[in-house]
């Protein structure tokens, strides 16, 4: 069994900054309430009709691609996640695929919401280790402003949110102790619909309290109707103050899970990259986990939350600043809708 050490990482942000000062323009909000309770001061959004989740994480995969110092002809399989994906069906990973030029290769698209980097990670790693692929392609890629309710009603959820993608390429090594260590995977569906978006979906409200109606016809309509449409029921939704007292038990239990695996300690550990759902989250962990600053790396500041793409953004940021060095133990960990939740220790 080989180890699998990432090769090549790479990230992409759209160049249109929103501030919280700008999102007042369209609802109740000011700088002060969302940097209390969330840390975000600003993120990107992609342009309207010239970039989608895909082309942002062709981007990204460019630049892990040539830093891998392969070519796409190269690249053996595709891991892709998201939760805003171009189409319903098919996923990204074709289209990718497709504008990449690649040859005729595997696809695999990932919905794990924010944990989907982590279990996508995960996934390419087996497939490096049992020597199936030599070069698979990690993408985690968001573009959220394409449906976000830009309302005072919404803005719980809509202040949150920004786009962006990161790649990375996972190749195997034969170095002693190098590469990814282990990964760590969870979910519990109990609360499901408290951080969930329940339409368009198959379910005909067989999950739902408050059931919304649907056209009274013998066959379709389940999907989406126009009562539908036409009400709240389409948007995200999310109980905040429940998520957060989820996050905060289930992130320190997966990092301590990877590093009680492998025999190592907090202490030991370089940097830990946390998904950027939320500061006050990452900084309740980091006080629990009894970590210094320089031991933590965020950037919901700068970007909000971009869900899948939120491990490798942080993850090439920290890399590019030269926070992660040869041989440092680097933690990466999420948590998400689902609810799922993962971590994964690396031997840089």
């Amino acid at each position: 069994m080989h180890q699998s050490k990432i090769a090549g990482i790479g990230y992409y942000v759209p160049k249109n900054v929103y501030t919280n000062q700008d999102l007042s323009r369209f609802m109740e909000t000011s700088d002060e309430w969302i940097q209390e309770r969330t840390g975000i001061q600003e993120r990107r959004f992609a342009d309207r009709y010239e970039e989608t989740t895909t082309t942002m994480g062709i981007e990204a995969a460019k630049i892990a691609i040539e830093r891998a110092g392969i070519t796409v002809k190269d690249v053996d399989f595709i891991v892709f996640a998201t939760l805003s994906p171009d189409y319903y069906f098919p996923g990204c990973g074709v289209l990718l695929q497709r504008e990449m030029g690649m040859g005729e290769i595997g696809a695999l698209d990932i919905r794990n919401q924010c944990s989907g980097f982590v279990y996508a990670l995960s996934v390419a790693d087996q497939f490096v280790k049992t020597g199936m692929y030599k070069n698979v392609l990690v993408v985690g890629s968001e573009k959220h402003s394409f449906a976000m309710d830009f309302a005072t009603r919404s803005r719980n959820v809509s202040v949150i949110f920004g786009d962006g993608a990161g790649a990375v390429v996972l190749q195997p090594t034969n170095e002693p102790g190098k590469g990814i260590l282990s990964t760590h995977l969870h979910s519990d569906g109990a609360d499901a619909e408290i951080l969930a978006m329940y339409y368009p979906g198959s379910h005909a409200n067989k999950w739902m309290k408050d059931k919304p109606a649907f056209p009274d016809q013998e066959l379709g309509g389940l999907f989406m109707s126009k009562e539908i449409a036409e009400s709240t029921a389409i948007l995200p939704y999310m109980d905040g103050p429940s998520v957060f007292k989820k996050a905060v038990v289930k992130f320190p239990e997966v990092i301590k899970e990877a590093l009680a695996a492998n025999h190592l300690t907090e202490k030991d550990i370089d940097l830990l990259v946390p998904h950027q759902a939320n500061l006050r989250i990452s900084q309740y962990v980091q006080q629990l986990l009894g970590l210094n600053d320089d031991q933590v790396f965020n950037n919901i500041q700068k970007y909000g939350n971009t869900t899948a793409a939120s491990v490798p953004i942080a993850l090439c940021e920290a890399w590019e600043a030269g926070k992660i060095k040869d041989g440092d133990l680097v933690c990466l960990a999420a948590f998400g809708s689902g609810f799922t939740w993962g971590s994964a220790l690396i031997r840089w």
